[in-house]
């Protein structure tokens, strides 16, 4: 696993909100090699796998000594019965001594709309167990509003293409107003992903939004927590 931070900013600096893991080779290759490899046949025993994978390399990185908590991508295919599936997940974070709630569950908004009904008995069952459940790459796909207006899940991230250029383009920069406001009322956080440029960083900043995940702030870590680099001024 590569771990990269979403930064919260707080007086005077940041502070880290939650470091994400994303899947790599054995020798660090990128999240599409590995990805490639993996079909029907095999798909529910790696989503098990990165999970507890997940878990126990951060725990043995420290992340028990934060107050981050863990940001983990899964498979909505991949989750046959979600009682059954999150049993390694709980027993993992138990064996490391992380509190449930600080485990962060997050799905793109392309696999969302695939089985509706599947995946909001999955959302559902993780709420329920204590688990926080976010939306990434939202804005990327045509499913999003008619997610949320389902399910409204804890976090809501960002997709980067909405957000790039959002300092020189009026347009994105309305959207990605009425998108936060939208988020506020209905009580979900918002992470702005991908951001790259201290222009993207002060506009995202302006409409309000107050988590940030990019290579502004840090690239992803292979087999590490990265520290964020200072916050621009």
């Amino acid at each position: 696993m590569a771990f990269q931070p979403i930064v919260a900013l707080v007086p005077g600096g940041t502070a880290i909100f939650a470091y994400e893991a994303l899947v790599r080779g054995a020798q660090g290759e990128p999240a599409s090699h590995v990805l490639a490899q993996v079909g029907p046949d095999n798909r529910y025993a790696f989503d098990q796998r990165c999970r507890v994978q997940a878990i126990e390399q951060a725990a043995a990185l420290g992340l028990g000594g934060t107050e981050a908590s863990l940001s983990i991508n899964f498979m909505p295919n991949a989750v046959y019965e979600p009682q059954a599936c999150i049993r390694a997940s709980l027993e993992a974070a138990r064996r490391v001594s992380l509190p449930r709630e600080r485990l962060i569950f997050e799905f793109t908004e392309g696999e969302a709309m695939a089985d509706p009904a599947h995946l909001l008995n999955i959302l559902s069952t993780y709420r329920a167990t204590g688990f926080r459940t976010a939306i990434d790459d939202f804005g990327s796909g045509w499913s999003g509003l008619n997610l949320l207006a389902m399910f409204q899940p804890d976090i809501v991230k960002l997709d980067m293409g909405l957000l790039r250029g959002a300092d020189t383009d009026a347009a994105r920069r309305i959207i990605l107003r009425h998108t936060v406001a939208m988020c506020r009322d209905l009580s979900i956080q918002v992470v702005a992903e991908g951001v790259e440029t201290e222009g993207e960083l002060q506009v995202l900043r302006e409409l309000g939004v107050t988590l940030f995940q990019g290579y502004l702030f840090a690239r992803p870590g292979f087999n590490a927590l990265p520290v964020p680099s200072p916050l621009p001024r």
